[in-house]
Parts: C-alpha cells; sequence; structure tokens
C-alpha cells in the first residue's frame, strides 16, 4: 500500500506546496496551526482540488492535473474523521452509523449492532450528539467511518477536543483500531507526541510547505532541518559558524563546540533538546558552559531552568529539563555554576 503527494494550491496570502510518500501503515503530518495539515486532507479527500499536482494511492489517480483527472470524492474510497466528529446532529447514533450502510434493512441493522459492540457504544443507540461525551462522540464517529469501508482513513487531528486522561485512553483504543486496518492512514496533528506514538512515518510542514519527510524515529533522532527540530520539540536552536569538520561556534550561545558528526558546508544551525543537557562542576573538559540562571519552572514531572552563558550578558537563553523521577529534593534545588553539552548530542542542520 502507498500512496503518492505532489501538490499545490494558491490561496490569497498562502500556497502549499507539499511533497510526501508514505509506505504502508500510518503517516504522520505535523505541523503548527494554519501550517496547511488539515488543506492537505481534503485535497486527498477531494474536498479541495489543488492547482496542480499529482495524488495517488497504489494505482489509482485522485487527481492529475497534467491529464485532467479529479476523481470525486464518491470515488476515493476514503473515510475521513473530521476534528468536530461532524456526526449529524438530529439522529441518533444508531442512525447515524446505519446511513453509512449500503444494502438491506437487516444487513444494516446486523453490521450495526456489531459496530456498536466493538466500539463501546451499547446503551447510547438512541442518544443524539450532544448528549454524548467527546470520547463517546469519537467513538461514534470512528464506527461511522469504518462502516463504509474505506481503503484509505485520514484523521484530522482527532484528539484536539479532549484532553486528560480521556484522551490517554482514547489514543490506546484508536492504536488497537488502526492495528486492525490493513489499509493507508494520514494522521494529522500540531502535537509532536501524538505523531511519535501513532506513525511509524512522518512528514513536517511549515508555512504550507513540506521541509522533511522520513521515518518517525529517524526524524526525531536526527532532525537535519532546523524547522523540524522546532517542530519536534527542540528549543535550543543557535545560527553557527564553520570552524573546522568538528568544531563550530554558536553565536546565540557565545560558546564552541565540538561535534561527532562532520560538519556539512550546508549546516548554518546547531541544536541540542534541553533533556540531553548535563550539570557539570568543574569548568575544564568539552563543550562546558559557565552558567547564568534566568528562572526555573516545574511541571509535575519535570524541571526546566532557562539559563544563558554567564560570560556573555547578550547571549540567547537556553533551555535545561531536568526529569524528577528518582530525584532527591534536594538534587532539584541544586543549580550547578556549568552545563556540559554532550558532542553526541548535538544535532546539525540545514
Amino acid at each position: 500500500m502507498s500512496l503518492e503527494v505532489k501538490i499545490q494550491k494558491q490561496f490569497s496570502g498562502f500556497s502549499l506546496d507539499v511533497e510526501f510518500e508514505t509506505e504502508g501503515g500510518c503517516m504522520g503530518i505535523l505541523g503548527a496551526s494554519g501550517c496547511g495539515k488539515s488543506m492537505t486532507l481534503k485535497c486527498v479527500a477531494g474536498i479541495e482540488k489543488p492547482d496542480r499536482g499529482r495524488i495517488v494511492q497504489n494505482e489509482t489517480v485522485f487527481f492529475d492535473s497534467d491529464l485532467g483527472i479529479n476523481l470525486p470524492a464518491r470515488k476515493r474510497k476514503v473515510g475521513y474523521l473530521f476534528q468536530n466528529y461532524a456526526l449529524f446532529p438530529t439522529m441518533t447514533v444508531e442512525e447515524n452509523l446505519k446511513i453509512a450502510v449500503l444494502g438491506k434493512e437487516k444487513e444494516k441493522r446486523s453490521q450495526v449492532e456489531e459496530q456498536i459492540l466493538r466500539f463501546q457504544l451499547e446503551g447510547l443507540e438512541h442518544h443524539f450528539p450532544f448528549q454524548l461525551s467527546g470520547g463517546q462522540q469519537q467513538r461514534a464517529a470512528l464506527a461511522r467511518m469504518l462502516l463504509t469501508r474505506p481503503g484509505m482513513i485520514l484523521l484530522d487531528e482527532p484528539f484536539s477536543a479532549l484532553d486528560g486522561y480521556l484522551k490517554d485512553s482514547l489514543q490506546i483504543e484508536m492504536l488497537e483500531r488502526l492495528r486492525e486496518f490493513s489499509g493507508e492512514v494520514l494522521f494529522v496533528s500540531h502535537s509532536r507526541d501524538e505523531i511519535y506514538r501513532f506513525c511509524n512515518r512522518m512528514t513536517v510542514i511549515s508555512e504550507g510547505k513540506t521541509v522533511k519527510t522520513g521515518e518517525t524515529k529517524e526524524i526525531f533522532q536526527n532532525p537535519q532541518v532546523a524547522e523540524a527540530a522546532k517542530l519536534t520539540g527542540c528549543k535550543n536552536l543557535s545560527a553557527m559558524e564553520r570552524i573546522n569538520d568538528y568544531e563550530l561556534f554558536a553565536r546565540d550561545w557565545n560558546i564552541t563546540l565540538k561535534t561527532e558528526k562532520k560538519i556539512q558546508k550546508a549546516t548554518r544551525y546547531v541544536g541540542i533538546r534541553g533533556h540531553h543537557l548535563v550539570p557539570w562542576d568543574k569548568p575544564d573538559g568539552e563543550n562546558v558552559m559557565k552558567i547564568q540562571v534566568s528562572k526555573t519552572s516545574d511541571t509535575p514531572f519535570h524541571r526546566q531552568i532557562l539559563f544563558q552563558n554567564a560570560e556573555a550578558e547578550s547571549s540567547k537563553r537556553i533551555w535545561w529539563i531536568q526529569e524528577k523521577k528518582g530525584m532527591k529534593r534536594t538534587s532539584l534545588e541544586y543549580i550547578p555554576l556549568y552545563i556540559k553539552f554532550p558532542k553526541e548530542d548535538i544535532m546539525l542542520l540545514s
């Protein structure tokens, strides 16, 4: 199973220019709000028409501007789960599901009853959407979508309306459902955690353009592009000057750093994730900075410390993230004089 997408669409003040290819399984589309993620899904589904390009699933051409092909949405066999779930408000759960099934009444009833059991909607058959919780609405919408027997599933921010324990629980349920589905899945989200959890491959979109596509874990480990590093959660980025193959000057942090990887000519930025920084108790050593702490903040499981180079007042501030698990309170209250940038964790970015 594979999907090829290479499309362009011009709007007033915004242009969409995305290109990626899937290799089966779940493909994530990660990007900030307004970057073109949902519009990409709508073009794949046939809800929107690109200006130029090509969309092909396996050997079925959905869209080809050169050949004049634009397959109607109803013929693409695509299941689309919208952010608001799009259940018909004047229909009960049972009626919402039944409308997705073709055939005689007896066949419809049998398939609907099977989905109600499968998605734990027993007792809610005669409820209207406004009488359902967010999680129940999502299950009903997913059940209805799968009743159409789609060849591909498009998920548009499926957890954006949920929070807390409910979101975690439904994500586990969704993972189980997707493992049962043999077709292609496109999963749109601005949450890097959701993309990492669900998707074996991902594409990163910024301001309407594809900036990086590849294996999810590989992109998180080595994003290669500054914008991909930001969107996968790296807060520490600096412009840099190459000194030699394995040494650079990070201008925003005012520090010379040695690297494990060879610095390419196309490298323009250096980055390091906050949890990779190491507290240090002496000025000696490779990639060590004397620090001046600006502020600290706590979450239930992490402490975030914002600091800058103590020997350069104009340097950009850096985030250091400590995991609280297993740490004594005295350890959390301790602020080191120095921080080490391990060279094996330094990211070189174009």
